[in-house]
């Protein structure tokens, strides 16, 4: 895991939710032995491992090319924005809701589906903390833990971060930064997120 950059905005008055899906590398490849002409696509690996909403992308099919992923080189992996979320049906078959099939190339054989492993949240504890800067030192001006603001599904392999509408419309800052750290059961911190933390002002209220 490696600590990635998200900027987020907090809206006064109003509930903050913010669901990630923690990824890791090696990347996983699953063979693919069918593809549906259909709205949404249907994708049949045998036991592809993801959970629902994880983000995978398509390589070499035959016939079907249109729903490959584009790759910047021979051998090199897609781009992020060429995976795409997908909607779990079974342990063998999952859809891409957003791609429409039914005027592709039909798929003959062949193909990959490849994405990255989901990180094993089992027995991780989880926290993040808003300060004014990422130097500033004393009370933070926000502190969430798990699993009272931080929910960890290990099923889903989410980490699900809430803020109550009654606790946005107490904050009284404009403008912070944020870290988000998964501890483990040893002790071992991994830093996950980092960010800018922008607080909007409640029209209706």
């Amino acid at each position: 895991m490696t600590c990635a950059t998200a900027d987020i905005t907090i809206r006064k008055g109003s509930t903050f939710s913010w669901v990630l899906r923690c990824e890791a590398t090696p990347y996983v490849y699953k063979a693919i032995t069918a593809i549906t002409k259909a709205a949404p696509a249907v994708i049949t690996a045998t036991g592809h491992g993801m959970p629902n909403g994880w983000r995978a992308a398509i390589l070499s099919p035959g016939g079907m090319r249109e729903i490959a992923a584009k790759v910047p080189a021979k051998g090199a992996p897609p781009a992020a924005s060429e995976f795409k979320k997908i909607t779990y049906i079974d342990a063998n078959s999952f859809s891409l809701n957003e791609v429409n099939s039914l005027e592709f190339t039909a798929y003959t054989s062949g193909g990959a589906v490849m994405y990255m492993t989901p990180v094993d949240l089992a027995s991780y504890t989880a926290r993040m903390m808003i300060r004014s800067t990422e130097e500033a030192t004393g009370t933070p001006l926000l502190s969430l833990v798990s699993p009272t603001d931080i929910a960890l599904d290990n099923t889903a392999k989410t980490i699900n971060v809430t803020i109550a509408a009654t606790a946005t419309d107490d904050l009284t800052f404009l403008t912070g930064a944020y870290d988000l750290e998964l501890v483990s059961p040893a002790g071992v911190v991994t830093p996950l997120l980092k960010g800018s933390v922008t607080v909007e002002a409640e029209v209706t209220r």
